[in-house]
């Protein structure tokens, strides 16, 4: 009993079941994305309307983020994230039972839901509970612990060609044992400092958010477009322009994987030299790695080469913004922030996959390494134009905060 009050109160123990949460949600979404294109482009389903079921699980993320405030104050982080559990890890059992396009579609709406339900809740959790001078290097974790868990994901295609019902069966069993560390968690709520944003309607809210920072939420979209276009279109790319399915697999992890070795070297460079700076400079060389490739696509070795590197430059991109968006909003606007990212990221994951679809069935051959590309200069652009219109801004946050 001792023990268990001991975790109960324990912030370390805590702050890495929270790292956990994020890593299965990561999971999940990294599985179902590249498992459910491969099965639905064997059916026969056309790549633009396989891109429009990929982007089912960001419409769940967008349909609850303007009603996930309320159910956190009210009831705590604790029961949220365990809904959000529930909600996944039936999602996940029952895909394999019934293989029809709407079915998933709606089940990929619901594990939505629960992803959000359980990033909003960490991410404020954490944040709330961080102290500032850990903040940058608690955050990068809580993305690492992400891009590890979608790293690992499309591992599972190829354990489809041994059963259907396996990489389903793995990932249940993960949220599972996620729900079991998180019952010995004390409940926790936020802090009532939030509440003094209450001055301010929900609409004066998100304008004074969006206006002290919009640059700081294009990196969650950038980031959202990016993976969920590589999860989600490249299986179906690879396929048809002859890449082994295996090697499409490995490519996409090793992206990911790349992001493990400099997501807390950047965190802390950013601290050092300014994040807009260090995003305007990740985002340049990604957009050189992005557009190599469909030059060096004959090439395996070359292409992993240049996905590791991309991988090491833009897997950063959301953690990132999340620190940006600490450091030029005041605290009492941050789960406001945090909504808000959530949703940039939701409308990037669903833009990305159609996007691909389209550019998959236009251009063929390099479309999808155009399509990031336009988006990585769109970045650029946007990340001049914020720093001269707004150059006091981040020291007035600091301020403030």
């Amino acid at each position: 009993m001792d023990h268990t009050h001991q975790l109960q109160n324990n912030p370390v123990y805590r702050y890495w079941v929270l790292v956990g949460m994020v890593l299965i949600a990561g999971f999940s979404q990294g599985m179902l994305l590249p498992v459910l294109a491969v099965m639905l482009e064997n059916a026969g389903i056309s790549s633009s309307a396989n891109g429009l079921n990929a982007a089912a699980l960001y419409i769940g993320i967008l349909l609850i983020s303007p009603f996930i405030e309320r159910p956190v104050r009210s009831f705590g982080y604790k029961p949220v994230i365990v809904t959000g559990l529930f909600l996944v890890t039936i999602s996940l059992i029952l895909f394999p039972f019934w293989q029809t396009f709407w079915f998933w579609f709606i089940l990929r709406v619901i594990v939505g839901i629960g992803d959000n339900l359980i990033h909003f809740s960490t991410q404020v959790w954490i944040s709330s509970t961080s102290t500032k001078e850990k903040r940058g290097r608690q955050l990068a974790i809580y993305g690492l612990a992400f891009g590890m868990g979608f790293g690992l994901g499309p591992l599972m295609t190829s354990l489809l060609n041994i059963n259907e019902f396996l990489p389903f069966i793995i990932a249940s069993s993960t949220s599972v044992v996620a729900w079991i560390f998180i019952l010995f968690l004390r409940n926790e709520w936020p802090n009532n400092e939030i509440e003094t944003a209450g001055q301010l309607n929900t609409i004066g809210r998100y304008k004074k958010v969006f206006k002290l920072a919009w640059f700081a939420f294009l990196p969650s979209f950038c980031f959202g477009y990016l993976e969920a276009s590589l999860h989600g279109n490249y299986p179906v790319y690879a396929l048809r322009v002859g890449i082994e399915l295996e090697w499409a697999a490995v490519l996409l992890t090793s992206f990911v994987f790349g992001s493990l070795f400099t997501q807390i070297p950047l965190g802390m460079l950013s601290d050092k030299f300014g994040r807009n700076r260090v995003l305007r400079i990740i985002i340049f060389f990604g957009l050189i790695s992005f557009l190599s490739m469909s030059f060096v696509e004959a090439n395996m070795w070359a292409l992993l080469a240049c996905f590791i590197i991309a991988g090491m430059l833009l897997g950063s991109l959301f953690s990132l913004g999340i620190a940006y968006m600490a450091d030029l909003l005041p605290s009492s606007l941050l789960p406001t922030g945090n909504v808000m990212m959530g949703v940039m990221f939701a409308l990037g994951s669903m833009t990305g996959p159609t996007a691909g679809g389209l550019f998959i069935e236009r251009i063929g051959d390099g479309a999808i390494y155009y399509s990031i590309s336009g988006v990585l200069t769109l970045m650029l652009i946007a990340g001049f134009i914020f720093d001269r219109m707004s150059g006091k801004q981040p020291s007035e946050a600091h301020q403030v905060a």
